[in-house]
C-alpha cells in the first residue's frame, strides 16, 4: 500500500514525506549556479572578467602584473596541473624570455612583435634542451634537476655582465611604439598596456584550450593520472612529457618577455629560484588543472604582497603561513575548493 505524499517548505529546501520516510531536496543556490556556469565556459568568463578587471583593482598597474604572472602560472600549470610534473626551475624560462626580449630591443631590432617572438622561442628552446636532460627522471629527482639547471642559468646570467648587466640587471630597455599596419601606437599608458598584454593572455588561453581538447591533450592527462597504463596503451610517455615541458617553457618565456616590456628592466632575480617558488605558490593557491586557478592564485599572491609590503619589508613571513594553511586545509586550491563545495551541496 502506498503511503500519503506530503510536502513542506523550509528556508533552505523542500522536504517530501512518503509514509514515515522523508526525502530532502536542497535548492540550488545562486553561487552554485554561477560556479557551474563558469566551469562549463571558463574562457568566456575569463575574457569578460578581465575586460572589467583593471577598473576594479586599486590601480591598473597591479592588474597588469596579475595577468602577466597569471600567464606565467598558466604556462607552469601545463607542466604541473595537466601533466603532473613538479618543476622547481621554471624561473629559467621566464628569465630567459625576459632577457631575450630586452636584449633584442636594445641591440638587434626595436620591434615589439619580434622581441616577444624571440622571448617565446628562447623559452621553448631552453625547455627543449633542459627537458631532454631532465624528463626521464621522475618525482623529486626531476624537481631537483630542474632546480639545478635553473640555478646554473642564474649564475651564467650573473657572471655574463656584458650581456645581462650582472647584478645590476638589464637596464634602459626602450619604450618602442607598437607598429600595426604601418601605424605607430604608444602602448605605455597603464590601461593601453594592460589590454596589450591581455591580447597575448587571450591568445595563450585559446591555444592551450585547443591543445587540451586535442588527442594530445587527452594523452597528457592520461599520463598524469597513470603513467604506466598510458605506456601500456602504446604511448611514448617520455616524449609526451617532453612536449608538454616545451609548451610550458614557451608560454613562460612569453610571460617573461611581457614583463621586460612592462618594467623596461630585467633583474637577475628573474632567473633565481625564488621566482620559481612564487609561480609554484600561485599555481597551488589558485588550483591546479584549470584555466582560472593560475590567475586566481596570481591575484591573491600579488594582492597580499602589495598590501603587506606597505606595512613591512618582511611580508613573506606572513604570506608563508597563509600558503601553508591553504595547502593543509584547501589542497585543491581556491578554485578547486569552491568547485568541490558546490558539487557536495548539489549532491
Amino acid at each position: 500500500m502506498i503511503g500519503r505524499l506530503t510536502m513542506k517548505e523550509t528556508g533552505i529546501g523542500e522536504t517530501f514525506g512518503l509514509g514515515n520516510r522523508e526525502l530532502r531536496v536542497e535548492k540550488v543556490g545562486w553561487w552554485q549556479r554561477l560556479v557551474e556556469l563558469v566551469s562549463r565556459n571558463p574562457l568566456v568568463f575569463i575574457f569578460i572578467f578581465f575586460i572589467i578587471f583593471p577598473f576594479v583593482v586599486p590601480y591598473k598597474a597591479l592588474a597588469t602584473q596579475i595577468i602577466i604572472w597569471g600567464l606565467f602560472a598558466l604556462g607552469y600549470n601545463v607542466c604541473l596541473g595537466y601533466t603532473g610534473m613538479l618543476s622547481f626551475g621554471h624561473a629559467a624560462y621566464f628569465g630567459i624570455g625576459a632577457y631575450t626580449a630586452g636584449i633584442v630591443l636594445i641591440r638587434l631590432w626595436q620591434n615589439i612583435w619580434f622581441s616577444l617572438l624571440c622571448g617565446l622561442l628562447m623559452g621553448g628552446i631552453t625547455a627543449f634542451i633542459l627537458g631532454y636532460l631532465c624528463i626521464k627522471r621522475r618525482g623529486i629527482y626531476f624537481a631537483m634537476l630542474t632546480l639545478a639547471f635553473a640555478q646554473l642559468l642564474y649564475f651564467v646570467g650573473f657572471q655574463w655582465v656584458d650581456l645581462t648587466g650582472g647584478d645590476n640587471g638589464l637596464r634602459n630597455i626602450p619604450a618602442v611604439p607598437l607598429s600595426i599596419f604601418g601605424l605607430s601606437i604608444n602602448i605605455y599608458t597603464p590601461l593601453r598596456f594592460y589590454f596589450f598584454v591581455l591580447v597575448f593572455v587571450a591568445s595563450s588561453l585559446l591555444a592551450i584550450n585547443r591543445i587540451l581538447q586535442s588527442p594530445f591533450g587527452h594523452v597528457l592527462q592520461a599520463v598524469r593520472e597513470n603513467d604506466q597504463r598510458a605506456k601500456s596503451c602504446g604511448y611514448e610517455t617520455s616524449n609526451v612529457r617532453w612536449m608538454a615541458f616545451v609548451i610550458s617553457g614557451a608560454i613562460s618565456g612569453l610571460a617573461g618577455g611581457l614583463y621586460a616590456l612592462y618594467l623596461h628592466f630585467v633583474g637577475i632575480e628573474s632567473l633565481y629560484w625564488t621566482t620559481s617558488g612564487q609561480v609554484v605558490m600561485m599555481t597551488l593557491l589558485g588550483g591546479m588543472g584549470s584555466f582560472i586557478g593560475p590567475f586566481i592564485g596570481a591575484g591573491v599572491f600579488l594582492y597580499i604582497e602589495d598590501t603587506l609590503s606597505v606595512i613591512t619589508p618582511n611580508w613573506m613571513i606572513f604570506l608563508g603561513p597563509v600558503f601553508v594553511l591553504c595547502v593543509l586545509f584547501f589542497p585543491a586550491g581556491i578554485w578547486g575548493t569552491i568547485k568541490d563545495l558546490s558539487t557536495r551541496r548539489r549532491k
